[in-house]
């Protein structure tokens, strides 16, 4: 998904939760700008994460980031690359190590901005962050970097507590509990997302 079809998917975007209503603006600001995919690109820039879940939604797959020293779900800078599915389908892989992973659609699963503080010579900025959802078998070997702290499947039910009530993990645990909800079954690829 590059430029162009972003700007299609965020413009057609369309969700119940109020706080990403307000982002959806401020993604569409962000991309007249024709470095909004480089880390140099203040006060904020395009992401890419991966939501990755089992294939039932009963865990989801966390790194301890090392930098934040936060529970998150993989993720990281596009560094000029605005494929932002390839970007986050690539920090899910350095982060992760996972052999094997599933997209589920090609749609956004959920958009997000947040402080990221300052370090070293970088000031404190914005991530404008695209997420998708992506499952994998908790089986599988992963292998931490030094990114992370460490690597973790964590249980769906404990995830409020281990992300310390982060809403943007949250309403994406909610988004994925709907979709399960309503279709009782595991997503396939290219699955349709209803963000409400």
């Amino acid at each position: 998904m590059h430029r162009n079809q972003l700007l299609q998917q965020l413009t057609s975007y369309t969700t119940d939760d109020s706080t990403e209503q307000l982002f959806i603006t401020q993604f569409l600001e962000l991309l007249a700008h024709p470095d909004a995919y480089q880390r140099f690109h203040l006060p904020g820039h395009i992401t890419g994460s991966a939501w990755v879940s089992d294939p039932k939604g009963g865990q989801i797959l966390l790194t301890h980031h090392a930098k934040l020293n936060k529970w998150l779900q993989p993720g990281g800078h596009a560094d000029g690359d605005e494929d932002v599915i390839g970007v986050a389908t690539r920090e899910l892989r350095e982060e992760t190590g996972l052999s094997a992973h599933t997209l589920v659609s090609d749609q956004i699963f959920d958009i997000d901005i947040h402080v990221i503080p300052a370090r070293g010579d970088m000031p404190q900025h914005l991530h404008f962050d695209i997420r998708f959802w992506f499952f994998a078998e908790p089986t599988l070997a992963l292998s931490v970097t030094e990114e992370s702290h460490a690597l973790s499947w964590v249980k769906r039910a404990d995830l409020a507590s281990i992300s310390r009530g982060n809403e943007s993990m949250l309403r994406m645990a909610q988004k994925m509990d709907r979709y399960f909800e309503v279709n009782n079954k595991a997503p396939k690829a290219n699955t349709t997302i209803q963000n409400r």
